[in-house]
């Protein structure tokens, strides 16, 4: 399975090619491992301190964002899990309406981890960071016994501050404003599951992990508080994100089948797995709750955008069924979307 590497930054000559108990010691092996690996790859001039904590100059309103990245396996079509873990925590203060900019990483690491694989993962981390514009400024390493970790577990906190124009809150929505996706649905949890079930297809099926901080934030610059809501449907995906905001505000919403963007293979792959695309997870694909007057020229920007190149007007909020999301099915059917009532994709981010 190819992993996207900067070939510009070979693994350094280090003594050691697994990670053992001794690398989360503090000790000498612990900085042997941070001084040739992570901070020479992640360099910045305030990570480049090596303190505890780090020293931040932020003006005006800021969000702050956490999350642990678990996903199973660490390398999957089309990312990884330190690719994932910068675009996962990016995304949350994206939709915060913020603009990203520094984040600290901590790693969980289980022992007997190939030096190669991590050093895999921190150049994933690098160009990742470098996409999405923001600085890893401190962070953790730990390392535990071989079967307590399952390879790796990161976790990230992202702090940004919030765009001048930015209005997002659930208590702006209304009757009337439309519901948009910005992309194909359902393509991480699968790219995940074929890896895991052994499937394959006339072309790979790539997990969608990106930063969406770019036209997120062009989106609010433009449109300002016409842009009431905005969600990444990560776990429990597109239905169990609609379904939450339904219940919170006690609003009806109405979304249609044949609008919302699925891409032919990850149906089919849906379909043999008994997975419903509503509820799989994404990693680079968000919905917006805006003003209906400017629905059509939402979907048109977000186009530009390779990232959003499906963008797609799936829904609109009613004054109906209060609380609950109504789907109209292909052959014109309705039934309610509740949230998802389990786990249906274990390890999936």
């Amino acid at each position: 399975m190819s992993v996207k590497m900067n070939l510009n930054c070979p693994i350094p000559q280090l003594d050691f090619d697994r990670i053992t108990l001794g690398h989360g010691s503090g000790g000498v092996l612990t900085h042997k491992l941070l001084d040739s690996g992570v901070f020479d790859l992640l360099s910045n001039e305030i990570l480049d301190k090596k303190h505890d904590g780090a020293f931040l100059n932020l003006e005006g309103e800021v969000a702050m964002s956490t999350d642990s990245f678990v996903v199973n396996p660490v390398f999957f079509p089309g990312g990884d899990i330190g690719e994932l873990a910068i675009n996962g925590t990016v995304n949350d203060l994206a939709m915060c309406g913020a603009i990203p900019k520094y984040l600290s990483l901590a790693f969980i690491i289980e022992e007997g981890l190939l030096m190669q694989d991590f050093w895999n993962i921190l150049v994933s981390i690098k160009a990742a960071a470098e996409r999405a514009g923001v600085k890893v400024v401190t962070g953790d390493t730990k390392v535990v016994e071989r079967g307590k970790g399952d390879q790796i577990f990161i976790n990230t906190t992202g702090i940004g501050t919030i765009h001048p124009k930015a209005k997002i809150s659930d208590t702006h929505i209304k009757t009337g404003d439309k519901i948009i996706v910005s992309n194909s649905i359902a393509n991480h949890g699968i790219a995940i599951m074929s890896v895991r079930e052994g499937l394959e297809f006339e072309t790979e099926i790539l997990s969608d992990t990106c930063a969406l901080n770019e036209p997120v934030l062009q989106l609010i610059e433009n449109f300002a508080d016409g842009i009431h809501v905005m969600r990444d449907p990560t776990r429990g995906g597109l239905g169990t994100v609609l379904a939450e905001i339904a219940k919170d505000q006690k609003i009806g919403i109405d979304i249609a089948q044949t609008t919302i963007p699925v891409e032919e293979q990850v149906n089919g792959a849906c379909e043999l797995l008994g997975l419903d695309p509503l509820y799989v997870a994404n990693e680079g694909v968000f919905i917006t709750i805006v003003d209906g007057s400017i629905a059509n020229e939402v979907c048109e920007q977000l186009k530009v955008f390779d990232t959003c190149a499906k963008a797609s007007i799936i829904g609109e909020i009613v004054d109906d069924h209060k609380g609950q999301v109504i789907i109209q099915s292909a052959i014109g059917g309705r039934r309610v979307v509740n949230m998802l009532p389990g786990e249906q994709l274990p390890r999936i981010c």
